[in-house]
This record gives C-alpha cells, structure tokens and sequence, in this order.
C-alpha cells in the first residue's frame, strides 16, 4: 500500500523553516565542532542550509539540508570519485549501506560519492535534526579513511614508499643513533600515509 505524505501549505512550511534555523543556530552556539552554519539560496525556492562540521579523519564535513512540502533532504559529500578499484569501492559502499540507518550511500556529479536520506516532515523535530546531522558526521568519520584506502590505494603506496626512504635517510645521517621523532613527526601525513593535497583537499 502506497502511503501519500500530504504538503505543508505555505504557513506551516515557514515555521518549520523557522523552528530548523533555531535548532541551527542554538547548535552553532553550543556544539565545538560546528564551524559554520548558512541558509543557501535555492533556485526552486526551497528551505536550503548547510552545516560545517570540523573533524578528525576528514578535515571537514558539510551536511546540506533542504526542506520541501513533504520531507527534508540531506545529504553530504563524502569523496571523489576513485581513481582505481572502482568496482571494489562500490561494493564495499553498498554492504556498508545494509548497516547504515536513515541515509545511505550513493553516487552524485561526476561520479563522487555522497551519503544521502530523507525524512518525512511530519516526524521532523529537533531530536530527528540532532540524529540526523550527527549520524552523517559520524557515519564520515568512520568510512572516510577506508574509501581512500581502496579508492586511491597508490597514493597511500607511493607516501609509505617515500616514509621508508627518508627513514632510512635520517637513520644514516644520525650515524646508527636512532630516529629523532622530529625527523618523522608525521607532518603532512595525517597518520595515514595520505598526501592530503591530492586527495583530501578535493574531498572536502
């Protein structure tokens, strides 16, 4: 049985555009890891805002919302699309998907991979605002590593390559002494052997 969600007229549509700018504005105020919180313009007049969120293992994660007659969309952009092992990345992405609850991961603009969900407007409140955007934060932070170990697998090969060559650099310069940790600090590795300039930069 097809269920039919019934849209909000123009009144009840503004104050739930209202009550999410609240909800918005009291998380930006409160919540560290909020960087920034915008209404964006939309071309088919439609509630749109974004959410930037700093993080750990992704520098940052913006979660679009987008508020229509009937349900609110959300989505964020996770990474671009890979450079190799693109049949293994898609796989690995739709078994995660059977453990992703209230949004799942699919493929947008030039092949690049999104995590995506939708709600009914009628069981839209505060509480469902809070699980939304933390879950896709959280669900970020928890893959984003993984993708770019499949997707973008040379790069990690190429950095760990040139990690052994200056160790063993550093190692003969310091006459058999040892490491100095400041000779390999991880500047610039983000602890995942990752050029982040080559991909991360273009996954934000």
């Amino acid at each position: 049985m097809r269920v039919t969600i019934a849209p909000l007229d123009t009144d009840a549509l503004a104050a739930l555009a209202t009550s999410i700018e609240g909800w918005l504005a009291r998380s930006a105020a409160s919540n560290p890891l909020v960087t920034a919180v915008e209404r964006a313009l939309s071309d088919a007049g439609e509630h749109r805002w974004y959410v930037r969120l700093a993080g750990e293992e992704k520098d940052v994660t913006t979660v679009w919302l987008t508020l229509g007659q009937r349900t609110l969309r959300y989505e964020t952009y996770v990474m671009p699309a890979p450079e190799e092992q693109a049949a293994v990345l898609y796989e690995h992405l739709l078994r995660r998907n059977e453990r992703l609850v209230g949004a799942h991961f699919s493929i947008g603009a030039e092949d690049a991979v999104y995590l995506r969900g939708e709600l009914p407007v009628g069981a839209l409140d505060e509480g469902e605002l809070d699980r939304i955007v933390g879950s896709l934060y959280a669900y970020v932070e928890q893959c984003f590593r993984p993708l770019l170990g499949i997707g973008f697998a040379s790069h990690f090969v190429r950095r760990d390559e040139a990690e052994l060559d200056g160790a063993e650099l550093d190692g003969a310069e310091l006459d058999g002494a040892g490491l100095d940790g400041a000779g390999l600090d991880g500047a610039g590795l983000d602890g995942a052997g990752l050029d982040r300039s080559s991909v991360e930069g273009v996954g934000r």
